[in-house]
C-alpha cells in the first residue's frame, strides 16, 4: 500500500494505492489521523488506484469521518471509488455517510 498526501488551500487530498487490509489498515489510519492532528478536517480520499479495502479500512474511514464532522469542522469525501469497493460500502451501509465524487478536482472544489 502506498499513501501520498497533497495539501490544498481548503483541504487535503490523500491518495491511496494498492490494498488496504488488516496488515496495512493501521498505516492508512495513521495517515488520516495525522491530517486531523495537523488541524486538517476537510479530507478527500482518492481511491482510483485502490485494489482492495477490508473492513479495517472502512473503520479507519469511519473514525476519520466522525472526527472531521465533530463540531462541524469539515468532512471526509471519497473520489473514484472502484465498483467492488463501492458495492462493499453499500452492503455495510456506509454510502449514506460519505459523499462520493468521480473527479478529484470536483471533490476538492466541493470545499
Amino acid at each position: 500500500m502506498e499513501i501520498t498526501t497533497q495539501e490544498f488551500k481548503h483541504c487535503d487530498l490523500v491518495k491511496v494505492k494498492g490494498r488496504v487490509d488488516s496488515a496495512t489498515a493501521p498505516d492508512f489510519s495513521k495517515a488520516l489521523e495525522k491530517a486531523n492532528n495537523d488541524g486538517k478536517f476537510k479530507i478527500v480520499v482518492d481511491m482510483s488506484e485502490l485494489e482492495y479495502m477490508s473492513s479495517a479500512g472502512f473503520r479507519a474511514l469511519l473514525a476519520t469521518q466522525r472526527n472531521c464532522k465533530r463540531y462541524n469542522r469539515g468532512e471526509l469525501v471519497l473520489v473514484s471509488v472502484p465498483q467492488r469497493i463501492h458495492e462493499a460500502l453499500e452492503l455495510a451501509g456506509f454510502t449514506e455517510l460519505f459523499k462520493t465524487f468521480d473527479d478529484a478536482i470536483e471533490a476538492v472544489g466541493s470545499f
